[in-house]
């Protein structure tokens, strides 16, 4: 039989010391943070053990001062079996993705899945597509089941979400993928993209283009965003090449998540990007920093005719065998690898270990088709 969850344990444990009178009627139980140190879990599961037994109230807990057995020794959850868990509880995680398709998502999906079968676990998916809003219901949504672990990619924000810093805090299993949190102590799997965002200029520069156009969203400077910039930057420095703002298109708007949108619209970044195109004739190449905004770069050049005369890299994109659309350069990800790292990590960290950890998945720079013209 498999082993019940770690709520569980707390619960059957605190459960069977009622029912022996261990703990009689009116006597205070350890507090979340002294269960939590006992059972070596995070505060927010001894809480939702506590709160399990309230709910059938067995125990009285009262803000500040403690959590105490209820008098009543009728309740009729005093005469039942210990929690067994079964197929549907066990072993769950969640899975929170700010959005996934063909160019990015779904082999990272994938590979979370199939780890997961060889782990016996099941996940839940949750998808928030831009929103800190969404993103906070799904791991409160995800808690109340009673997930044992979460795998997040934060949406796109310069702000960390505060609750994510809560289950860092309380060492609850959580695992960043795609978008790390600088600075802050969570375990990590994704792509070196400043190395990746190296590469990629090398590669333009290697192919005689050195007056590059960096592209991105507007007013959105997150980790994975800024690494790519930065290697972009520095590749042009170690050249001694300059590239500054100016020569830049990054007030893109219309993939921005609806909040931070505004009344910007597809029309009206590809007017910007033609704009810069008319001023800037000299530029040969455009750098964007993912598949959308390099699509809206390519659709600028076919309407103006010049999309055989200036290159467009990006990072991520549909595989060739899905591609009917021009095959650029671009950085392809592990994401296959992202998702089976990312679930043996938390399930390392459901077992109770605390190091946090580090993991870059190597990446491919994936060659344009050399019959197209430079």
């Amino acid at each position: 039989m498999k082993k019940v969850s770690l709520y569980e344990k707390i619960y059957n444990d605190i459960l069977e010391g009622i029912q022996t009178s261990k703990f009689p009627p009116g006597s205070k139980l350890p507090s979340e943070k002294e269960l939590s140190i006992q059972y070596n879990v995070s505060r927010i599961t001894s809480k939702k053990a506590l709160d399990m037994l309230a709910e059938q109230n067995l125990i009285s807990r009262m803000p500040g001062k403690g959590s105490y057995v209820m008098e009543n020794q009728e309740n009729e959850y005093l005469r039942q079996e210990p929690l067994r868990n079964s197929k549907k509880q066990s072993r769950i995680i969640g899975v929170i993705m700010d959005a996934f398709g063909a160019s990015y998502g779904y082999q990272l999906l994938l590979g979370i899945e199939r780890e997961c079968k060889e782990q016996d676990l099941n996940f839940i998916l949750k998808c928030t597509y831009g929103s800190k809003e969404a993103e906070i219901e799904a791991i409160n949504e995800l808690l109340d089941i009673g997930v044992s672990g979460i795998i997040i990619m934060c949406v796109h924000d310069e702000t960390y979400n505060a609750l994510v810093l809560k289950l860092a805090v309380e060492n609850f299993p959580i695992v960043l993928i795609d978008r790390q949190l600088k600075g802050i102590p969570i375990s990590y799997v994704g792509t070196d993209n400043y190395m990746a965002a190296k590469e990629l200029t090398d590669w333009l520069f290697r192919h005689g283009h050195t007056r590059i156009c960096f592209v991105s969203h507007a007013s959105v400077m997150t980790p994975t965003i800024l690494e790519r910039q930065n290697g972009f930057v520095d590749y042009h420095l170690e050249h001694n090449i300059i590239t500054n703002e100016s020569m830049w298109i990054s007030n893109l708007k219309s993939m921005l998540p609806s909040a931070n949108r505004g009344e910007a619209s597809e029309e009206s970044d590809l007017k910007l990007i033609e704009d810069f195109i008319k001023k800037n004739p000299k530029t040969t190449a455009f750098f964007a920093i993912e598949y959308s905004i390099g699509l809206l770069v390519y659709k600028t050049l076919q309407k103006m005719g010049q999309e055989k005369e200036k290159k467009v890299v990006f990072f991520d994109g549909i595989d060739e065998i899905y591609d009917s659309n021009p095959i650029f350069t671009r950085v392809k990800q592990g994401e296959y690898q992202i998702g089976t790292n990312s679930v043996q990590l938390v399930v390392e960290r459901m077992k109770g270990k605390r190091e946090v950890e580090t993991r870059l998945i190597p990446y491919e720079i994936i060659e344009g088709d050399k019959r197209k013209p430079e």
